[in-house]
């Protein structure tokens, strides 16, 4: 246990007590509730229910016989047993998984040779494949291998392309106390390979950001490369980037249909299907959007660039034919059919509510029906009060990076406000009470000096963190900050995640560490519906949980969330200067914040449906510089999340996306009659007008289907080449090591250590009880008839 800190886990149900450095228990000490039962027992059968001419003297000497053979017998029941350390010699041995897949193929063939010293040593080696051709279950491999107090090499650059994950093998590792270590061979040779990174479906007329990025491993460490990109065939770009590196890269599509972006690189190196990629953007109508206002803003101008927009002064009773509405500075009074607006947006409809100074707060919303379906309310101001648990990860993983894990807490410590509750919980593979939830103001220093207390040490689980925390929460509301390098198998501590949401409780997490784990940590905070905030970026707390005495003051507008689809990727600097008043509901996306820290720009899901707010305004009641470049991505990004899908509403539509070499790609037809059989596909029926084919596409490049097609890519074994932060990762959490190629003597060092060493033995004394309490019996029956032989006594006058 770390000092000073009090477990929140629940013992079980026994006794324990620590004697002489061993801990002496019993695994069911209800049984003890016998004794004085048992006592009785023998007294009554002794004094009061037996004949005979025995004396006082032969009675309270058989009776302590009898009670003492109780009471042996009373705690063999309530299962005796002791624990302590001992010093164990152990059989030492590695397991080494060699990883002989394809990724591996521009790295030094190692395996052999390093047995082979290893075995030099003293120690056997067991070695086996577990990956070969284009196929990389290492994570499966691992766990099959995985012995108590083991330890496994692999010998690998960890790129998983199939099973289980590294993390998830690493948690088992963990619960068997065994060790996976790994040797990631330098490269020997140079290969690159290419990618493109972009939306998958637009419209017409809409300008799309797309990236090209090349990466890849060489001996050299310097590799310049020209990339070369085709769209439908023609030019668009070609620069000379060095690996790792990208093109950036713009398109508007004038034509609907699928359209193909083709990337190119010359490399010469050992794979080359993987020096193109291949990519489908399905290109449909511009969706039809209802514009609703009284006044005369330029708001629906840019709208109607991008989109078909339609305007009207009301909602109208019939919107089956709009993708989704917009309503700009508008009175709830003056609205219109809002019932009709509710079922659209329930049904799978976009709603888009534009603030200014006739809406919300002075537009009446407060209690109104439209306010109902909004992610933020009116009338209830900003309040920064609530229930705060820090989760702090004082694992060894985070041991290398506790100094920033200490100083991240207390930065975030600084951004809250005084009349906050906050309590401290610090974890590793156990949760441990660091500091009761209590009014911040004036625990504030007393908070700080526990923090900085905090030791590292242990395994990981993030899990256990965050039920530690949600039990010092207990029935009260409120907010988790999970503060972790996130260096463990993230399904877990997200399905707790998930759960808490339910409840509730939103999880904020920090990143912290030399090398955090972004992926885990947003997937646990997306989870919940919180927010994934890096180490930098603590400032951001300040926003959601200031109060009165650490107000947020920013220059202009703030992105809260950039996980987030609306606000990925969006640059802010203008300053429309006016917010209404408003607060973020629980469960919605709180994206960007005004320069007092009020919402400016927030999101939920309303029914099947998508609904946004921006609040933000200038002096003349329009959205000011949010209309230019590059803040204008923001309007576009809340307009596109509520339309959602623009092909929705379209029947005769045939989707799919893009896949790999081996990988399944599922066909789905949205229309009135199933397909015929084409090709290899036979449609099956999923609901009423939706259909169903699975493909499993064999080579590389773009495939018709219907009316699209889709690009098939070379495999996932060619897309990853070098030792993968995955295999770091899993190295770092089980208490291994990442070894070099010469480094034979330490592994086996590592194996006998492993093998070897002090550790804690559980002896079972029941069945001595047992014993004791027959021989002692055996021995009283003896005594008294040695006593009989030598006249001492008489057999009929004694007690029976």
């Amino acid at each position: 246990m770390l000092p000073g800190l009090t477990p929140l886990t629940p013992t079980p149900l026994a006794w324990t007590v620590e004697i002489a450095g061993r801990t002496v228990g019993l695994e069911r000490p209800i049984f003890l509730i016998a004794l004085p039962v048992a006592a009785l027992l023998v007294w009554a059968l002794i004094y009061r229910g037996a004949s005979g001419t025995a004396g006082n003297r032969s009675r309270r000497l058989l009776f302590a016989s009898r009670l003492l053979v109780a009471f042996l017998l009373v705690v063999a029941a309530a299962g005796p047993y002791t624990v302590m350390t001992r010093q164990t010699d152990g059989d030492p041995q590695v397991t080494m998984l060699v990883d002989k897949s394809e990724s591996m193929a521009v790295s030094k063939n190692v395996a052999s040779d390093l047995a082979e010293e290893i075995e030099a040593e003293g120690v056997p080696v067991t070695m086996s494949t577990v990956a070969q051709g284009d196929e990389s279950p290492l994570g499966d491999a691992v766990a099959a291998n995985l012995r108590p107090d083991g330890t496994v090499v692999l010998v690998s650059d960890g790129r998983v392309t199939s099973g289980r994950s590294l993390a998830s093998a690493t948690t088992l590792a963990r619960d068997l106390n065994a060790t996976v270590s790994a040797v990631s061979p330098s490269p020997k040779e140079a290969e690159h390979y290419v990618s493109i990174r972009g939306p998958s479906k637009t419209s017409v007329g809409v300008e799309n950001t797309f990236l090209a990025r090349v990466d890849g491993v060489s001996p050299d460490e310097t590799a310049s490369l020209e990339v070369v990109v085709e769209v439908d065939g023609n030019e668009v770009a070609r620069e000379t980037v060095d690996s790792p590196g990208r093109v950036e890269f713009s398109q508007t599509f004038d034509n609907t249909g699928t359209h193909r972006i083709t990337a190119h690189i010359a490399g010469d190196d050992r794979f080359s299907d993987n020096d193109v990629f291949r990519k489908t953007v399905r290109v449909v109508e511009p969706p039809k959007v209802l514009y609703v206002s009284k006044g005369s803003f330029p708001f629906r101008d840019y709208l109607s660039k991008l989109y078909d927009v339609e305007t009207a002064k009301s909602v109208p009773s019939d919107l089956s034919s709009y993708h989704a509405v917009v309503l700009q500075d508008m009175h709830a009074d003056d609205v219109g059919n809002v019932d009709a607006l509710q079922r659209f947006t329930i049904d799978g409809g976009g709603l888009l509510v534009v603030g200014g100074e006739n809406s919300f707060e002075n537009g009446g919303y407060d209690g109104s029906s439209l306010a109902s379906m909004l992610p933020v309310t009116t009338g209830e101001g900003t309040s920064k009060r609530t229930n705060l648990v820090f989760a702090i990860d004082v694992s060894g993983s985070a041991e290398k990076g506790m100094r920033v894990q200490k100083s991240v807490a207390l930065d975030a410590l600084d951004q809250l406000g005084d009349d906050n509750k906050v309590g401290i919980v610090g974890f590793n593979y156990r949760a441990y009470e660091v500091s009761p939830l209590r009014p911040l103001g004036p625990n504030r220093k007393s908070t700080v000096g526990l923090i900085r207390r905090l030791q590292s040490g242990g395994a990981t689980d993030i899990a256990v963190g965050l039920n530690g925390a949600a039990q010092q929460l207990g029935d009260r509301r409120g907010t988790i900050i999970l503060i972790s390098d996130g260096h463990d198998r993230f399904e877990d501590a997200a399905t707790v995640a998930d759960q808490l949401g339910r409840e509730g409780i939103r999880v904020i997490t920090i990143g912290t560490g030399p090398n955090p784990n972004g992926k885990t940590l947003r997937a646990i905070a997306r989870a919940s519906g919180g927010n994934y905030l890096r180490a930098d970026e603590t400032k951001r707390l300040r926003i959601l949980f200031g109060g009165s005495n650490r107000q947020y003051a920013g220059d202009g507008l703030t992105v809260v969330d950039r996980n987030d689809f609306v606000t990925a990727g969006v640059e802010l600097t203008a300053n429309p200067g006016s917010v209404n008043d408003v607060s973020v509901r629980s469960g919605a996306n709180f994206l960007v914040a005004a320069d007092d820290g009020t919402p400016a720009v927030a999101s939920w899901r309303y029914g099947l449906g998508r609904v946004a707010t921006i609040t933000t305004y200038g002096n003349d009641g329009s959205l000011d510089g949010l209309l230019s470049s590059p803040d204008s991505l923001l309007l576009t990004k809340s307009t596109n999340f509520v339309i959602g899908d623009p092909e929705r509403k379209a029947t005769g539509v045939t989707e799919v996306q893009d896949t790999r070499i081996g990988s399944p790609a599922t066909v789905v037809y949205r229309g009135d009659n199933r397909p015929k059989e084409t090709g290899n596909l036979t449609f099956s029926t999923v609901q009423s007008g939706v259909y169903e084919a699975t493909v499993v596409p064999r080579e590389q490049g773009y495939r018709d289907v219907l009316d699209t097609s889709f690009a098939v890519n070379y495999p996932a074994e060619h897309s990853g080449f070098g030792q993968s932060a995955a295999l770091k990762s899993a190295v770092t959490d089980s208490g291994g090591k990442l070894y070099g190629p010469g480094d034979a003597t330490e592994i086996a060092r590592s194996a006998r250590d492993n093998a070897a060493g002090v550790k804690p033995v559980r002896d079972e004394w029941a069945i001595a009880f047992v014993l004791a309490a027959f021989l002692l019996y055996l021995a009283e029956v003896l005594v008294r008839r040695v006593q009989v032989y030598r006249g001492k006594t008489q057999s009929e006058g004694g007690l029976i």
